[in-house]
């Protein structure tokens, strides 16, 4: 699939210095929230048409979009007349950022700027998952950056990532937007330079810039996210009362419980839109709709792996209840048909290439199996060898 996002980009000139657009990244264009948007896109159009033109606000208000943006970013109510600015930012800046890469086509009427879709499956890929949009994001500012000759100063600071080359990359860079686009303060220019470094340095595991400086350590992947993950963040800091904690806590409590909720039925969806309504298990209990989303690693076991949809897979009601879960046990699991399951996701895996990850097949296997296999293990490699584990622990 990557490479099919750099074949689209081909088509297209990016270079700053023609088109002046200092939009084509933005503050709120973070691997989560770009990932999201895309994902209340892809469902606000399947209840309407694929043509159908839509504007920032129609997706702010949509009920899908607001039933999960406010849980999980910590947002008020999009009918909320308070929240109108920070959300029409929130949604606004990642569709403009969508449209100067030509996955959404822009339409200015008036006023008012609608949107409609370019490439449906460039924005399904970036919709299924935060490792999908941060691909993108990479492929994407790489691009505008070579089509813009500047990407040599971003190729220098990475060869040599030191604070020297950090602070030589950042005035060229500032100078230059505000050169070529409507930007003309260097404050502005710094907000959304974060978003561009860092992504860029994570992928190649670099140093990249912290609170306007050269960062101290290599880029984390939560430093990536608008919605930075510290769930686990529990104690109590030092100046906070015991009903600041209290309420710090189960606000993250919230915000965790309706992130992976929304995860999962994400995952489901994908699963379902993907196979239904033929099981992935072809066998003697295969006959009949396919209704179940079956965990192949318990979800009580393994809930890192829960939302995975490399560890999800779609049987029928038998299937899933006599053979997965022998005697409708959802407690246990029927190993011999975990080997089956496995099998018949594997090959999924390696159909829907653009949908699924092998990468990810790999870690829930690792986790779930205790056992790490290469990268570059071909699946009928893989196949054989899930088959000889299971014959010595089944």
């Amino acid at each position: 699939m990557l490479e099919k996002i750099k074949i689209f980009f081909s088509n297209f000139d990016f270079d700053i210095r023609k088109n002046n657009n200092a939009r084509f990244m933005d503050q709120k264009v973070t691997p989560d929230v770009l990932c999201i948007i895309a994902d209340c896109i892809i469902n606000y159009i399947e209840n309407y048409n694929d043509n159908i033109e839509f504007s920032s606000t129609d997706i702010w208000k949509y009920e899908y979009s607001n039933n999960n943006v406010k849980d999980i970013f910590g947002k008020t109510d999009v009918n909320n007349p308070n929240a109108k600015n920070e959300y029409d930012k929130f949604f606004q800046q990642p569709l403009k950022a969508l449209a100067n890469a030509r996955i959404l086509i822009e339409r200015k009427d008036g006023n008012k700027i609608y949107f409609s879709i370019l490439n449906k499956e460039i924005l399904e890929y970036i919709s299924i998952k935060e490792k999908h949009s941060l691909e993108f994001l990479n492929i994407y500012l790489e691009k505008v950056f070579r089509d813009s000759d500047i990407w040599n100063l971003f190729e220098d600071f990475f060869e040599n990532n030191t604070k020297n080359k950090f602070d030589i990359l950042k005035n060229k860079y500032e100078n230059f937007i505000i050169a070529n686009t409507p930007i003309n303060g260097k404050t502005e220019v710094r907000r959304i330079f974060t978003k561009i470094l860092n992504p860029l340095s994570f992928v190649r595991k670099k140093h990249g810039t912290s609170k306007g400086r050269f960062s101290k350590d290599i880029i984390s992947k939560d430093e990536l996210m608008y919605n930075r993950k510290n769930w686990r963040d529990t104690l109590k800091k030092k100046n906070e009362t015991r009903d600041e904690h209290n309420i710090r806590v189960n606000t993250q409590k919230i915000r965790q419980d309706a992130y992976l909720n929304y995860s999962l039925n994400k995952a489901k969806n994908i699963i379902k839109k993907l196979h239904s309504p033929i099981s992935e298990v072809q066998d003697s209990f295969a006959n009949g709709e396919a209704t179940q989303i079956h965990h192949i690693f318990m979800k009580s076991e393994y809930p890192q792996l829960s939302t995975f949809i490399e560890n999800l897979i779609l049987l029928t009601g038998t299937q899933h209840n006599a053979k997965a879960h022998p005697n409708n046990n959802t407690n246990i699991i029927n190993k011999n048909y975990q080997l089956t399951c496995l099998l018949a996701k594997s090959e999924s895996i390696e159909k829907y290439n653009t949908v699924y990850s092998k990468d990810d097949f790999l870690y829930v296997l690792k986790v779930g199996l205790d056992y790490e296999f290469s990268n570059n293990i071909e699946f009928s490699d893989l196949q054989n060898k899930l088959v000889d584990l299971y014959n010595d622990v089944s």
